[in-house]
């Protein structure tokens, strides 16, 4: 089995090595990491400059890291290395519960080998204080054994509470959170801002934030069809708009031009056209 251990935490992050080193008990490992820290960095990819992916060392395991983002790593790890069977992404340093799974780029790892059509498991646990990750070997290790080898699940997202007493199934907690806009100042005196978030609403029996605060870990399969079912069979039923028309007028697939016209507005425009010119003062519009 071929498993590509990722993090947003940095290549040197304890909880990266602490996963990689279980992970080999199942398995051929290659490391690949951000060279910096990039947590809440969610599933943003680097399209504007060139990455690099470079040789690094990590205890003996094989390592590379990228000067980009979480996603960026996958993505340039699985293209390095054909036929990977699942990506680990973790062990994140601070839990990815409920609303965080949207800015997680811990999430955002496994959800790019999602997207590529390969397994991905995000696993966070507390920020110790420590770092001693030894503590949580065996229990890293019986929740890649489940997934690895009993389970078909494509994306899960695994939360470990400081003294698991063991696993659970959980849903997300979706919770309204009260974000506030803190400023401040720097030494010189210029303005800086801090974004912090804080919970109104109690935390629902069978999530994961339920089940972390019981001292459960948490295993919540996820999805990456974000399509809300039950409001789209409603707003139908409600008010049809020009489905059936659609239906009766349009070719079975895609029409061709139109696809192709699609695919070109999707990617990114190029460098040299999408920097304003500037205009010099020999130029005769630069009045």
């Amino acid at each position: 089995m071929r498993i590509l251990v990722a993090n947003d935490d940095g290549i040197y992050s304890p909880g990266i090595l602490a996963l990689a080193e279980v992970a080999s008990e199942f398995g051929t490992v290659r490391v690949v990491a951000p060279d910096v820290e990039q947590s809440s960095m969610g599933h943003a990819v680097t399209a504007s400059r060139p990455l690099s992916y470079r040789v690094t060392k990590l205890h003996g395991l094989e390592a590379y890291r990228v000067n980009g983002t979480p996603a960026d790593c996958v993505a340039l790890g699985s293209y390095h290395w054909e036929r990977v069977d699942v990506v680990l992404s973790g062990v994140n340093l601070g839990y990815n519960l409920g609303n965080s799974i949207w800015h997680s780029g811990t999430l955002a790892a496994a959800k790019q080998a999602a997207l590529l059509g390969i397994r991905g498991v995000a696993l966070s646990a507390p920020a110790r204080g420590d770092h001693d990750f030894d503590a949580l070997k065996p229990w890293i290790r019986r929740v890649l054994e489940f997934l690895l080898h009993e389970s078909k699940l494509k994306l899960v997202n695994v939360n470990f509470p400081r003294e698991p007493h063991g696993l659970v199934w959980t849903r997300v907690s979706v919770r309204h959170y009260d974000g506030r806009v803190v400023p401040m100042k720097d030494p010189m005196g210029r303005e800086l801002y801090w974004f912090t978030v804080k919970p109104i609403e109690e935390t629902e029996e069978g999530t994961d934030r339920w089940a972390v605060e019981r001292d459960w870990i948490s295993l919540t399969p996820l999805r990456l069809d974000l399509t809300d079912e039950t409001a789209l069979a409603d707003a139908r039923a409600r008010r049809p708009l020009d489905e059936s028309i659609a239906a009766r007028v349009s070719p079975v697939g895609p029409m061709p031009e139109a696809a192709r016209s699609v695919r070109e507005d999707e990617a990114p425009a190029p460098i040299s056209s999408a920097i304003p010119s500037i205009a010099t003062p020999s130029d005769p519009s630069a009045d």
